[in-house]
């Protein structure tokens, strides 16, 4: 399954107050400036009078706490010097200092501006403001400042004027101008501004720290390296330095000598909440979260209204699963501050996580609002969409983020997703493809090593056919990532695909070995193994026409809805069969608790020898799936037809009949059902048949085309503009023949177009779909007692619900003059044949272990199979050889042609179903060759389908059984007793033109009346029930 990814994982910021503060991921570090260079002028003490000793050793005590980083100790002291004087001009230069360290920025400029009333030539004062200025954020306002201090060239929203050249010597004032100007990206000054500070002070180590960094943002390191030394040469104990070391290797992924970098620098300066923040970051970079956790948790306590470290601290929570505990954080991030874009987005992810997705949505928003072009946000804000099935909205948000950055890769990924949707719901353009894969393209031009990338464009070539391709993507991702279990799973899949069995089951083992608790995995190399099920041909005979079709259709859709071309290998496995099953079993029991849609499909759940009603579970979940995919449309309710009978004494009207379809053409839905559109009676019914597919050019396709009242070609067309128009042309009736077989379009009959919906021929089990209100089907196949198991109110039909052409197209098949002989096959001539023409899936160990049984107790007996899949022939050969049958008992030949396959089944003497999924179309193909079977029906509509059809030729008593031990009886007896299978065979042959099954005129005047008795009960009001069609209604279609 593929998965959007969000707009940005939560990052760890670094302290930055010089860099500009942009994204995710970026390394700021932290520069002289950080803690700006603040000028004081030191006390010198004066003696004439007690009270003033006294003022002046709280300023001298001031002083000495301020510079050992006791602020607030300091400005208990230096306040009471300004209450006794508060024109001191020295002592409120103090406070203003004092003031920028506890990060009162207002007070700091007011007591600065107090200093400059008194003393309006005071540079020190309005180089202290510069700073204030900045750290509030108004760069522009600062660089003022430190020009006054400077040069005195301006006047500054007071209302006197600044003297010129007030201190042009002042180095600090120069230095601290240097970052910021290169806050403003004004490399080039900020340069020239440092160099005027060390040309005034050599030792001046702030400026070398502050080249440093204007250095590193030009990206020359080793010059930034070398400044950072020469300060720490002149200073040893600049902490600053040393930190801003620590971010250089940091940056070059030197973390051990960033982490013995930091650590100093926190040691020189235990207040340094730059510092702890990013030693924070080394450790998390280190995988050591809990040292991270408490560097950030010491930042913030020397800087309490610190929002980076806030910010840091909530995203290591994150990715340790403390989601509350971010959010928390998180908050307290935007608290300090309330234009922290970052954290409004990572505060939305976590939101998110825990369901709360109407508060993600407002952060997602309110970064928005602060910054409208916002990529993570607008990414984010898109997969929120996307959840809520609104593709067009998730696109708008995509394409805007694109329109930003291409620098991201999450919204090509997710953008990669909706074109897949559209192809596999909407508009099947096969140029969604390749947009999809160009999106997975750029996500790889920006993370080559994205192995989820890789992944996800196999994935897409795998759909589309290009499997070699796939493989290649899917090896690269191992390579890169090779504990990544999906890819193995993948890779496993792929090369079921080009047909190398062993490598496949090599790659799903190695995937389960890296993650045990894996279902999909799980699931396939069971398919594997022992039980693929080929799609929409599970119920098929197996002539050579339906394997190309099949092998060419699969071979392009191998995985689309509903369909996966894992299941055509199958190695007839069956070593730790039930313990396989077990286990998959509780997967999807698992999975369906949880509102998980099941790793296994219905389509296989019809042959697994799994719980009915769990089965029935399988199918909800995917017609509720199907419901999603509809709502996506975001249709209005549809408008239907009044209730009113179409046939009373004042008018005689049609009922008008929909037939949804993707196998109309070679397909041997078209094989059985051909005449069916043509003999509806035109008086009472008026036939639609909308075609999921393109014509493929075939005779059955032409047919259908010409036989059909209206036959409309929607392939072309949305399932949304398919639906409408089935509602516009108002159709009473809509008939599913796909069910949730390969080209199914599901989706349409959830937007539910018209009043009744039905299931018929396509899927033999429930639909699970609340919008589909009967299952047409017998008395036999769906008894009532059974009706737990269905989703839908059972129609029974009389004799047998499933149809074929057999008396219109095969009629030739009966020509005595034109019947094979066994010697044509290779049979032997002298043995007693018994046959099984079922595709070697619907075989369990429990019938081959019986067959063996019957083999054993037949004397010169044989059992004659299809080589299809051919991989399945030498695990069933060593099998029966191991339960003591001798190796020339196991016959297999290929599949044939039609019409061939049909004449040879007569050369069998037996045929033996298997109960686990029946003969269906190849029940009817041998009983119409003449041919008895032997079958046993369980519980599920799949594995009755063959008693249904015994029955409906009269003679179902006599091949139906009730257990497994009653059924090796009845083969062992007719095969003793060969005038009792030959007047079986006999009486077979004889009725084969007159018996219902075979009627297939009969047939669709029984099917008529169920539509009529549906449309009756509807008017009616009544709510859809299970009913029963009678042939001697003699009142239909007038039925009310």
């Amino acid at each position: 399954m593929i998965s959007l990814q969000s707009g940005g994982r939560p990052a760890a910021f670094s302290s930055a107050r010089d860099d500009a503060v942009g994204g995710f991921q970026l390394q700021l570090e932290p520069s002289a400036s950080s803690s700006a260079t603040l000028s004081q002028l030191h006390f010198k003490g004066r003696d004439s009078h007690h009270e003033v000793v006294n003022e002046d050793a709280h300023l001298e005590l001031a002083h000495k706490l301020y510079k050992s980083g006791n602020y607030k100790q300091a400005l208990e002291h230096s306040s009471t010097v300004y209450e006794r004087s508060p024109q001191r001009t020295d002592n409120l230069l103090l406070l203003g200092a004092i003031y920028y360290q506890l990060q009162d920025y207002d007070m700091c400029i007011a007591k600065n501006e107090e200093a400059l009333r008194l003393q309006p030539r005071f540079a020190e004062c309005y180089g202290n403001m510069a700073n204030a200025w900045k750290e509030k954020g108004d760069i522009d306002l600062a660089i003022r400042y430190y020009l006054v201090s400077i040069e005195g060239r301006t006047t500054i929203g007071t209302c006197w004027q600044k003297p010129a050249k007030l201190r042009p010597n002042f180095a600090d004032a120069w230095s601290n101008l240097a970052s910021a100007y290169m806050r403003k990206g004004r490399l080039d000054e900020a340069s020239q501004c440092c160099r005027q500070a060390l040309a005034l002070n050599p030792l001046l180590v702030d400026a070398h720290s502050n080249l440093g960094n204007l250095m590193k943002a030009q990206g020359l390191m080793q010059e930034a390296y070398s400044c950072y030394l020469e300060a720490l040469r002149i200073q040893p104990n600049f902490a600053i330095a040393w930190s801003n070391l620590a971010g250089l290797f940091m940056e070059s992924g030197d973390l051990n000598r960033a982490l013995q970098y930091y650590k100093e620098a926190v040691k020189l300066k235990p207040k340094f909440p730059d510092a702890y923040l990013n030693l924070g970051n080394v450790y998390k970079a280190l995988g050591m979260p809990q040292e991270a956790i408490m560097c950030y948790q010491r930042a913030v306590q020397t800087r309490p209204n610190y929002a980076m470290a806030f910010g840091n601290l909530a995203s290591t929570c994150y990715e340790r699963g403390q989601v509350e505990l971010a959010i928390l954080h998180y908050k307290q991030a935007i608290a300090c501050d309330q234009r922290f874009l970052e954290a409004y987005n990572n505060l939305g992810n976590a939101l998110k996580d825990v369901g709360r997705v109407d508060e993600a949505l407002h952060c997602y928003n309110q970064c928005l609002s602060l910054q409208p072009s916002h990529p993570q946000a607008l990414t984010n804000l898109g997969n929120i969409y996307m959840e809520w099935n609104m593709s067009a909205a998730a696109a708008s948000c995509y394409m805007a983020t694109l329109a930003v950055t291409t620098g991201l890769s999450a919204p090509f990924n997710n953008l990669a997703v909706i074109y897949k949707q559209q192809v596999k719901t909407a508009e099947m353009l096969p140029g969604n493809y390749s947009d999809a894969i160009s999106c997975y393209n750029e996500v790889l031009r920006i993370e080559p090593m994205a192995a989820d990338g890789l992944v996800n464009r196999g994935n897409t070539y795998k759909e589309i056919g290009r499997v070699s391709e796939a493989i290649q993507d899917y090896i690269h991702a191992i390579n890169i990532r090779p504990t990544m279990a999906e890819a193995h799973a993948n890779l496993a899949s792929a090369y079921k695909d080009s047909g190398l069995v062993d490598a496949a089951i090599k790659s799903y083992r190695k995937a389960l070995l890296l993650r045990p608790d894996f279902p999909e995995a799980t699931c396939n190399l069971l398919h594997t193994l022992q039980l693929p099920c080929p799609g929409q041909y599970w119920l098929y005979s197996v002539c050579i026409e339906d394997v190309i079709d099949l092998c060419r259709t699969f071979s392009v859709h191998s995985s689309m809805f509903g369909v996966d071309s894992d299941e055509f290998t199958c190695v007839c496995c069956w070593e730790d069969r039930d313990k396989m099953f077990n286990e998959v079993e509780g997967i999807i029991q698992r999975q369906v608790s949880i509102s998980v849609l099941p790793s296994v499909q219905p389509f296989h759940a019809i042959a697994y020898p799994i719980d009915p009603v769990l089965a029935l579970e399988i199918s909800r979940k995917y017609a509720a799936h199907c419901s999603v995919i509809a709502s996506r449309f975001a249709l209005s309710p549809f408008k239907y037809p009044a209730p009113l009978p179409v046939k009373h004494e004042r008018q005689s009207g049609r009922l008008r009949i929909g037939y949804v379809s993707s196998d109309f053409g070679n397909h041997p839905l078209s094989h059985l059902m051909g005449s069916v559109f043509g003999m509806h009676n035109r008086e009472n019914v008026e036939v639609f048949c909308y075609a999921l597919s393109p014509n493929d050019g075939t005779e059955w396709r032409q047919r259908t085309q010409f036989e059909a009242e209206h036959f409309i070609d929607v392939s072309a067309m949305s399932s949304d503009m398919i639906a409408k128009l089935i509602n516009e042309d108002k159709i009473q009736i809509l008939i599913n023949l796909n069910g949730y077989t390969k080209g199914a379009r599901n989706e349409i009959f959830a937007m539910q177009p018209a009043p009744i919906q039905v299931s018929y021929m396509g899927f033999p089990g429930t639909t699970g779909a609340t919008y589909i209100d009967y299952l047409v089907t017998d008395e036999f196949v769906s008894p009532t007692r059974f009706s737990h198991i269905y989703s839908e109110k059972l129609v029974h039909l009389p004799h047998c619900y499933f149809v074929n052409d057999y008396k219109q197209k095969n009629l030739d098949v009966l020509d005595p003059t034109l019947q094979h002989k066994r010697s044509d096959y290779g049979l032997p001539e002298d043995k007693f044949i018994f046959a099984c023409f079922n595709q070697l899936y619907k075989m369990d160990p429990e019938i081959f272990n019986t067959w063996c049984n019957i083999l054993k107790r037949v004397p010169n007996s044989a059992l004659w199979l299809l080589r299809f899949p051919a991989a399945g022939e030498m695990r069933l050969r060593a099998y029966a050889v191991a339960q003591g049958v001798h190796p020339d008992q196991i016959i297999f030949t290929d599949v044939a042609m039609k019409q061939e396959h049909i004449r040879r089944s007569a050369l069998a003497d037996l045929f033996l179903d298997t109960p686990l999924c029946n003969a269906h179309t190849t029940g009817t193909d041998i009983l119409w060759a003449g041919l008895p079977m032997v079958t046993m029906p369980l519980e599920k509509m799949a594995t009755r389908v063959a008693g249904s059809l015994c029955l409906a030729t009269g003679l179902g008593d006599e091949m139906i059984v009730s257990s497994m031990k009653e059924y090796e009886e009845k083969a062992v007896s007719l095969a003793i007793n060969r005038a009792k299978l030959q007047s079986l065979t006999n009486r077979l042959k004889a009725v084969r033109l007159t018996c219902p099954l075979f009627d297939t005129e009969r047939w669709v005047r029984n099917l008529e009346r169920a539509y009529f008795k549906m449309w009756n009960i509807h008017c009616s009001g009544q709510q859809p029930h299970h009913f029963k069609v009678a042939e001697d209604d003699f009142d239909f279609p007038y039925d009310r």
